[in-house]
């Protein structure tokens, strides 16, 4: 019941689900190790890999004889074994060397560590985490990715305010309610309460961002999830409760964001978001903002 409910509702939006198979990927860290001198290593134990076009160092694995989370190379922090669609976030905020930038929900730490390596370990990076028991592997990745700059705190993103600080950036990964590439039991599942409630969660998540978000700062929302009321109805909400403007994304994949949802017409400037249905983008379902406050 729960899948024909979705898929309706997809159907609604345009589009048809279809079966995908993912292709496993990961991200070069260049903090330790140069692109060139890694695919030289990749070469010698056999492993294949294909440039992912739209991803900086970020490549598809073709081939590999054994498990490349397992490999001398990942132990040492080379690279980071990460969905292709995931690494795009970090990609838009687009971090800079020195200053001050916000993960609100950083475990496991992929994108933590993307944007430690894209400030080339200077400046501040603050990383929260609300549940303890995922600490240890952010932690854990950090120091294998050999990670300088940040300060992890055990906090709920909504009191980030109590750190007293700002930030020039902000990468808001929110928690969600998921897609059905990530889990293939997903329609059975989910319910569009969940949906309801996972959208609350993050619009709490977004005001307390914005409060710590510096004039002219830029805020990345993304999910990775295919509801509306988790993405382009959340962009709605935030255009008309606070003093932002949603920028266009400059890569070359994915959708424009919805501004037709279910009969109801929304603010011509989510255009500006992507929206990654699965059996267009070949990656798990996905949805980037990027938000700037005046």
């Amino acid at each position: 019941m729960s899948s024909t409910i979705f898929i309706n509702r997809y159907k609604q939006l345009g589009e048809q689900i279809r079966e995908v198979g993912l292709q496993d990927s990961l991200r070069m860290n260049i903090l330790v190790i140069k692109e060139e001198e890694l695919l030289d290593r990749f070469k010698t134990l056999g492993v294949k890999v294909e440039k992912i076009p739209f991803a900086r160092f970020g490549y598809w694995i073709k081939h590999s004889p054994f498990s490349l989370g397992a490999t001398t190379e990942y132990l040492r922090g080379y690279y980071y074994l990460q969905e292709a669609a995931a690494q795009l976030p970090v990609q838009v905020l687009d971090p800079l060397p020195n200053e001050t930038v916000l993960d609100m929900c950083a475990a496991p730490g992929g994108k933590t560590t993307q944007i430690a390596q894209a400030m080339f370990n200077t400046g501040t990076l603050v990383a929260l985490e609300k549940k303890q028991h995922r600490l240890i592997g952010l932690l854990t990745n950090l120091e294998r990715m050999r990670v300088r700059n940040a300060a992890v705190f055990h906090m709920d993103g909504r009191d980030v305010k109590q750190l007293g600080l700002t930030f020039d950036r902000i990468l808001l990964d929110a928690p969600c309610s998921g897609n059905y590439m990530t889990d293939r039991q997903w329609f059975e599942k989910r319910t569009i309460k969940d949906i309801e409630t996972s959208a609350k969660f993050q619009r709490d998540l977004l005001k307390a961002a914005l409060e710590v978000l510096k004039p002219n700062g830029v805020l990345v929302y993304s999910t990775c999830s295919l509801e509306p009321e988790e993405n382009e109805l959340n962009m709605q909400w935030l255009l008309e409760n606070y003093k932002v403007q949603l920028e266009k994304i400059h890569i070359n994949i994915g959708d424009e964001g919805l501004i037709d949802v279910f009969g109801k017409e929304l603010d011509a400037s989510i255009r500006n978001c992507r929206r990654f249905w699965p059996h267009k983008t070949n990656t798990e379902g996905f949805f980037i903002a990027k938000v700037r406050q005046w």
